[in-house]
């Protein structure tokens, strides 16, 4: 058959799980006529970017801050669709407030307030940010470039591209070593690297590579949307839905069905079976290898071979509608006094007396989440996997109680345990019991050297014909806007199997 018959007829498509890396799939694959079904075990899409509903209050479930939103919006305008018709996106300047035991810093995307504000905390320091902005926007550019490939062979690792952009991707040292060009003062460099314990690192051994975070927080800013984050995965299920696929919630996938060594469709836990062409998955990748798959096909990924991986932290999660309004900002992070300390905890399996952790006040910015009067608070503690065999059942008592406190003596929040009307908890082990979270790694494989690029499960599967990857634990790693990618060159090697392209409008 000739391609350009091929082209005319676009196989069918069974994705396994609706977060937005599967969505992200299913949506440029939907409008390229494919026959497309997404299977989501929850009543509601999104996954780890799903909602939470506690009454009449209302969370994300995970994801709370959205980068670079416009890889976002470039996967609806490649649907020929505008983001904007379909969610309220919320510019939040600061940032976020970071809090240390004996100073507070607010982060701005806007260049001249962030300079003020270094310099106010700072001063001396601020001349660093010019030279930040400019390193590291050439560093983001190279590394850009190479984002969107597939590295699914040795021969597109060894790209003229990204043979240029090594350099950027590979500079010795650590993010904390690379912030030291900019800035002299250590407890300035810990602003912009708070984010590398989500990559499943301390700032003291994340790549330097990975100081291109903390930029396009600054050079494009961090958005919320209106409902929460949550509302953009329920988006994207529309779009999928306008562009003729079908997405089909309260249908929990049992095992990918192989004929040999090629996937050949899925079945639900009730036992229906359904054949398709292709299959991609976008369960968490440590949960799919053990659960999902056959292990006779399974080699480089067998279980035996996923539990030798290096996995991310976990995370304590509580969950809290307070009948109160306030003034905190929207996004706070609040740094243990002892913060190395506490980091080496989280990566030896060892819980800390006292943590860092994060505080979102989205009601500040969103009305729309809580009755008048009211707020939703949430809070997440970056803690061991369970890897480290803590009890959490006996500890997450306690724990809970220290966290309280510590918000009550670190935040304008002195009362709020008075005030909590509705709470839900979620500790590592739930994350893996309820969420199908491997060892309740929350930011899935971690991100060091030799799980990056090419040596991160490649979007077309190594070891089974016919199945593809998406999500956190596949080629680009864990954040919304990287998952987001890995639906695009998902859908785009898929596509070219049918003699279609799939193009970028901005390059």
């Amino acid at each position: 058959m000739q391609k350009e018959e091929l082209a005319k007829k676009p196989g069918t498509i069974g994705i396994v799980g609706g977060g937005p890396g599967g969505l992200s799939c299913a949506m440029l694959l939907a409008h390229k006529g494919f026959d497309v079904t997404v299977f989501e075990k929850e009543a509601d899409v999104g996954g780890r970017n799903g909602s939470l509903k506690l009454g009449e209050f209302k969370f994300d479930l995970g994801p709370t801050f959205l980068m670079m939103k416009f890889v976002l919006d470039e996967l609806f305008e490649l649907c020929g669709k505008e983001s904007a018709d379909y969610l309220d996106f919320k510019l939040i300047d600061p940032m976020y407030q970071l809090s240390f035991p004996d100073y507070q810093i607010n982060m701005s995307c806007n260049e001249e307030r962030m300079r003020k504000e270094l310099n106010r905390v700072f001063p001396g320091n601020e001349t660093g940010l010019k030279r930040f902005y400019s390193r590291e926007r050439r560093r983001y550019k190279q590394i850009m470039r190479n984002l969107y490939k597939d590295y699914s062979n040795l021969s597109s690792f060894l790209s003229p591209k990204l043979l240029a952009a090594l350099p950027s991707l590979f500079l010795g040292g650590s993010i904390f070593d690379n912030l030291g060009r900019y800035f002299k003062e250590e407890r300035l460099r810990l602003c912009f690297t708070f984010q590398s314990k989500y990559l499943g690192m301390s700032p003291w051994e994340c790549p330097a590579a990975f100081t291109m975070i903390p930029f396009v927080e600054h050079e494009f800013g961090i958005y919320h949307v209106i409902g929460g984050l949550n509302q953009i995965s329920k988006a994207m299920a529309k779009v999928v839905e306008e562009e003729g696929g079908v997405v089909l919630t309260r249908s929990r996938v049992d095992k990918v069905v192989t004929n040999g060594k090629r996937a050949s469709g899925i079945q639900l836990e009730d036992g229906d079976t359904t054949h398709f062409d292709k299959v991609v998955l976008n369960a968490d990748f440590g949960y799919a290898m053990s659960k999902l798959l056959d292990a006779k096909w399974l080699r480089k990924y067998s279980p035996a071979q996923v539990r030798k991986k290096r996995f991310s932290c976990s995370t304590f999660m509580l969950y809290l509608g307070i009948n109160k309004k306030y003034r905190a900002p929207h996004h706070n992070i609040i740094i243990a006094e002892k913060y190395r300390e506490n980091i080496d905890d989280i990566y030896k399996g060892r819980l800390s007396e006292e943590y860092s952790f994060y505080l979102q006040n989205a009601s500040v910015s969103d009305e729309t989440l809580a009755p008048p009067g009211k707020s939703t608070i949430y809070l997440l503690v970056p803690v061991p996997n369970n890897f480290s065999k803590i009890n959490w059942e006996k500890e997450k008592g306690k724990f809970r109680e220290n966290l309280l406190e510590m918000v009550e003596k670190r935040t304008p929040m002195v009362d709020m345990k008075d005030h909590i009307e509705a709470e839900k908890l979620i500790t590592p082990i739930q994350w893996e019991q309820d969420y199908n979270v491997y060892e309740g790694a929350t930011f899935n494989l971690a991100h060091n050297l030799s799980q990056m690029l090419y040596f991160r499960p490649h979007n077309k599967f190594d070891e089974l014909k016919d199945l593809y990857l998406v999500g956190g634990g596949t080629h680009r790693g864990s954040g919304l806007p990287t998952i987001y990618i890995s639906g695009f060159v998902t859908a785009g090697l898929i596509s070219k199997e049918y003699g279609l392209r799939l193009d970028r409008k901005q390059q």
